[in-house]
């Protein structure tokens, strides 16, 4: 059988099955496209002024990396004049950020970047092993997501930023929409689907001190699938491997959903995250200080989502993935690199066993599923039930912790919380609870 042409040049052999649309194009044209369709994306949501300080989150995984490699080529393509910086959070996990962290470095000399490197040890005395090591594998992406929240937007303190960008992508906000629908919880809808989760008003607190930071997603449209392919062609270096403490996470079972639906049909994964803004227009006001998570609140202010900062943690910033899926798709497109240049296009997927009968089954690796554990106090504070059966927000205002400083809708913020709950099982080290003044 001929080889395909590409159907945008309509000159090269067509060398990638696009997972978006199943367009047939060569690797030339898919990178174009690529930067093109994120160039559209930042400009339509008017995510950058010019001359803004921005602080990429970088975990050393294909995420951020195609997140970095993207935006210092637009930078300079487009002239926006973006004063562009790493910033990178070292949660202490042997084995696994200790080696990402050496590709962020690369990565900071390669695009001759700044690297601003913060620690869960520096901010709040514990490392994530030894978090694991005191509280067990079960909830601790609930102590390394409101960490990794709080040290990002340390971080950015220490930088001068008011705006960090990371390397969300379609699926992970799919993944997002999905949990809240499985959970009933539309009200968190709007702040799942914002391309921007923050306001700039709000970025610094009483003392002077980054406490709400500006967060975007520029990569928020572009599918995983895709940015393997991006990262596979413009030849990045980035770290692959999946967090060790990860699989117990409540995102997997929503993970391993998302990705049966693309099997079955590839639009699947934008027609959720579209579904999910427009649920989030429908979500009527909870009372008159909280009208959805978008909705801003004490002239511009928003209220952090504890549960969020939980449930986001590293996102896919550090390769983690369904199964391993990301890692089967890495392997077969190095092994289309070394084939007959005669070959089709490339079409990603999973692998099938054959049974003896000729007929061949699909193989899933089962996500194991945990349910977050949550106090008493965290059950209701987001939601309680009415008299009349529906569910309402409660009401909250928007504050600082008293002992931290950190934007919080309670008078300790859940960090500060977690910490306390640690530090009462050793003795005291000297570190502040809650990290300091950051």
């Amino acid at each position: 059988m001929a080889p395909h042409i590409c159907e945008i040049c309509h000159v090269s052999r067509a060398q990638i099955l696009r997972p978006k649309n199943h367009a047939r194009i060569c690797a030339s044209c898919f990178t174009v496209i690529f930067e093109a369709e994120a160039a559209e994306t930042i400009i339509s949501s008017k995510l950058f002024q010019p001359g803004e300080r921005v602080a990429i989150g970088a975990s050393g995984g294909k995420d951020s990396t195609v997140l970095a490699s993207v935006l210092k080529t637009l930078n300079d393509r487009h002239d926006w004049k973006l004063d562009l910086v790493l910033l990178s959070i070292d949660e202490g996990i042997t084995g696994y950020r200790d080696h990402s962290l050496e590709a962020v470095k690369r990565h900071a000399a390669q695009y001759d970047l700044p690297l601003k490197i913060v620690s869960y040890q520096e901010l709040y005395g514990w490392s994530m092993d030894q978090v694991v090591a005191q509280v067990g594998k079960k909830g601790n992406c609930t102590y390394c997501g409101v960490f990794r929240r709080q040290a990002l937007d340390r971080g950015a303190a220490m930088l001068g930023v008011g705006h960090v960008v990371t390397g969300h992508n379609a699926d992970d906000v799919a993944e997002t929409v999905l949990m809240n629908l499985l959970r009933g919880d539309l009200p968190r809808l709007s702040r799942a689907t914002s391309i921007i989760t923050s306001t700039p008003s709000a970025a610094r607190g009483a003392e002077g001190s980054f406490t709400n930071v500006k967060r975007s997603k520029p990569l928020m449209y572009a599918y995983e699938k895709e940015i393997v392919l991006y990262a596979h062609h413009k030849k990045l270096d980035y770290f692959s491997t999946e967090c060790i403490y990860s699989p117990e996470a409540f995102r997997g079972s929503a993970r391993t959903l998302i990705k049966n639906l693309e099997r079955i049909r590839p639009e699947s994964i934008l027609d959720v995250v579209r579904s999910g803004v427009d649920m989030a227009k429908l979500v009527p006001a909870a009372d008159e200080n909280r009208k959805g998570a978008s909705e801003e609140l004490n002239g511009g202010e928003k209220i952090q989502d504890e549960r969020e900062e939980a449930e986001e943690g590293c996102g896919s910033g550090g390769g983690q993935d369904a199964g391993g899926e990301m890692a089967v798709m890495e392997r077969k497109l190095q092994e289309d690199q070394k084939a007959d240049e005669d070959g089709v296009e490339i079409e990603v997927k999973m692998p099938a066993k054959a049974h003896r009968d000729g007929s061949f089954e699909r193989i899933r690796s089962p996500a194991k599923t945990t349910v977050p554990i949550r106090t008493k106090a965290e059950k209701t504070q987001g939601r309680k039930q009415g008299n009349n059966g529906t569910l309402r927000s409660t009401a909250q205002r928007l504050g600082q912790c008293e002992r931290c400083g950190y934007l919080s809708s309670q008078a300790v913020c859940k960090a500060c919380v977690l910490l306390d709950g640690l530090n009462k099982s050793r003795p005291r080290t000297g570190v502040e609870v809650g990290g300091g003044d950051g």
